[in-house]
């Protein structure tokens, strides 16, 4: 029997927030005219160190202000809803012992012929019977690829969209594309690294414009999006070697080697040798 894993990268939280920011920054890439012309928003992560964050030169002036219009974006929550199970109903304990066992939560989730091994088994058959390697037979020694992947752990997660604009115009450019993006759907794929997760927008923005205050504070409007999003987790992080896809072939033949004695023992490639020394 051959093994092999082939690891790829985990699906953590760090994984579905780069996900949702992508998917803000990248595919939404929402732009707007402002008054040094027609320019993509930025979007900032809101959890930066503040020392950190007052010092990025492309979102504020020279006093320290920021520059408006901005986009931020924060995770508000996250849960482990038992309602929620993916495609697996109930709690799958993994098999850990015996020669087929994995440490992990692992399952099947694929299986072929291999057809290099199993090729292998027949040319040493067909040579038995006929002395030609491809002479046809009727190998009864078919080794199977079997294919383990992780059981994920599925996840709640939301996040909330902050739309911040000086004029009622650039609040408009920025709101209508999570209005009309979807059709008359709210859901959307959010990736990355080879990861992807179901994203719905909240269908209620929720508005806070200081507008109609006639105080001296300088105008702006903000929005508040909320977006949920369903994700899941593979493995445990940093506390855990990352999770890999284990790639097994199935036992067809067993065999037990005699040890030979080391004292008066015959030569095994001599004819006269009639196997295995008795004991």
């Amino acid at each position: 029997m051959e093994s092999k894993a082939t690891t790829f990268k985990p699906s953590t939280i760090e994984t579905i927030d780069m996900a949702i920011f992508d998917l803000i920054n990248d595919q939404f890439d929402l732009h707007t005219n402002t008054n040094s012309g027609f320019k993509k928003v930025p979007v900032l992560w809101v959890s930066p160190e503040r020392a950190f964050n007052s010092k990025e030169k492309d979102i504020r002036d020279s006093v320290g202000k920021l520059k408006l219009p901005l986009i931020s974006l924060e995770r508000s929550s996250i849960a482990k809803d038992p309602s929620f199970k993916g495609g697996f109903q109930a709690n799958i304990f993994p098999d850990k012992t015996g020669a087929r066992g994995y440490k992990k939560h692992q399952r099947l989730i694929s299986r072929r012929i291999s057809q290099k091994t199993t090729r292998k088994f027949a040319s040493v058959e067909s040579d038995k019977v006929s002395g030609q390697e491809n002479y046809p037979t009727d190998n009864k020694k078919i080794v199977y690829e079997e294919v383990y992947a992780p059981i994920p752990v599925w996840v709640n997660a939301s996040y909330t969209v902050r739309l911040k604009a000086e004029y009622q115009q650039q609040m408009n450019d920025l709101m209508t594309p999570f209005i009309s993006r979807t059709g008359n759907i709210n859901v959307l794929l959010a990736e990355y690294d080879g990861h992807r997760y179901e994203v719905f927008i909240e269908s209620d923005f929720a508005q806070t414009n200081n507008v109609a205050n006639l105080g001296e504070e300088e105008r702006s409007f903000e929005t508040n999006i909320t977006l949920k999003v369903l994700g899941y987790f593979l493995g445990e992080g940093l506390n855990e070697e990352a999770p890999a896809t284990v790639v097994k072939e199935t036992i067809v033949e067993v065999k037990i080697i005699r040890e030979r004695s080391i004292v008066g023992d015959t030569k095994p490639w001599e004819n006269d040798d009639d196997g295995f020394r008795d004991f």
